[in-house]
């Protein structure tokens, strides 16, 4: 009999789907950490930006919209001595994400930790930067792939950092089309195109920890599970009634987290001890997920599917990705190595 093995093991972590970023973060210190929390003024974002700041660190939230960030972080500095700061980012532009991290990068400080949180779910069909890339993989995917390069000299600066994706159950829906990423050759369709970006940020993960685990850099994919927030925004409330999220009085399906569950588990991701040593990993309810069981395709089920954590994918998806930004900070490193 042959037996693998894989990380993909839970840790026994003593935290489950119900577990708070308050509960996750009793007894952790982050006094005189740094964070980057794209999105981190809405949703989940500004869960984890809040719980960050109690416990002690500060918190950069880079935002497309910066009038509403400031006016959702204003109270922040009472809550933790950390507190929070904005700039502008919007990730479906790379002039912009090369901007932001060039504003950081001429602070002179070392990152912590990096979340890319930000986000967009079953968008109409969008095309955008000069080539006309299908909006849900260059917003979840690319521009993150393009802010964690140029963000790498202070990822690095002091040993180190943790890096936090955003991935999903939806995952599922679809690997990497990689005959027809940019949905040129087929009809669009918007629930595999987010299938695609959150298989996207899975695998970057996995390989962009192959990369900068030599430099101190680990990263870390997730997802946060089934949370009421503003990601929804562009599915009708009749879809939603027909995939269960709700009834039609508009009461929410008990599978359903409050924010504070939802942002558990990347809050734990990136602060956990019991990850120390690990990375590439894909985690749910605040610990490493077991690889998916056996089902059906676009079956949403718990664990994670072998596609989205396979390095030789990962590998292909990072050189692709590098060739359509034009940056690959920790590829270069990892060369010169």
């Amino acid at each position: 009999m042959t037996h693998t093995t894989t990380p993909q093991q839970r840790t026994g972590s003593g935290f489950g789907a119900r577990s708070t970023t308050a509960d996750v973060l009793h007894g952790v210190d982050l006094s005189g950490k740094l964070a980057v929390v794209t999105g981190g003024y809405v949703g989940l974002g500004l869960e984890t930006t809040r719980a960050f700041v109690r416990a002690g660190a500060r918190v950069v939230v880079p935002a497309r919209r910066r009038d509403a960030a400031e006016q959702a972080l204003a109270g922040l500095a009472a809550e933790g001595p950390g507190g929070a700061e904005v700039d502008e980012m919007d990730l479906a532009d790379l002039d912009s994400v090369r901007g932001f991290a060039d504003r950081f990068l001429a602070s002179g400080r070392s990152l912590d930790l990096l979340v890319d949180n930000a986000g967009v779910m079953a968008s109409p069909e969008t095309r955008v930067g000069p080539a006309g890339w299908e909006g849900q993989f260059a917003v979840n995917h690319l521009g993150h792939f393009a802010l964690a390069n140029h963000l790498r000299p202070a990822l690095v600066h002091d040993g180190g950092a943790r890096v936090v994706a955003l991935s999903s159950r939806g995952h599922h829906l679809s690997g990497i089309r990689w005959d027809d990423p940019q949905f040129r050759a087929e009809p669009y369709d918007k629930w595999l195109a987010y299938g695609q970006s959150k298989t996207a940020n899975a695998l970057f993960a996995v390989h962009l920890d192959a990369l900068g685990r030599d430099a101190g850099v680990r990263a870390f994919s997730l997802h946060p599970g089934m949370i009421f927030t503003e990601l929804g925004r562009h599915v009708p409330r009749e879809e939603q009634i027909a995939q269960g999220w709700m009834d039609e009085e508009g009461n929410l399906s008990g599978a359903f987290k409050t924010v504070e569950q939802g942002a558990a588990t990347q809050v734990w991701a990136a602060t956990s001890p019991r990850l120390a040593g690990l990375g590439g990993v894909y985690c749910e309810d605040c610990d490493v997920a077991e690889p998916a069981g056996p089902g059906g395709e676009q079956e949403l089920r718990p664990g994670v599917r072998d596609y989205a954590t396979d390095p030789d994918q990962a590998a292909r998806l990072w050189a692709l990705s590098a060739e359509l930004t034009g940056v690959d900070a920790f590829g270069t490193a990892a060369g010169r190595a």
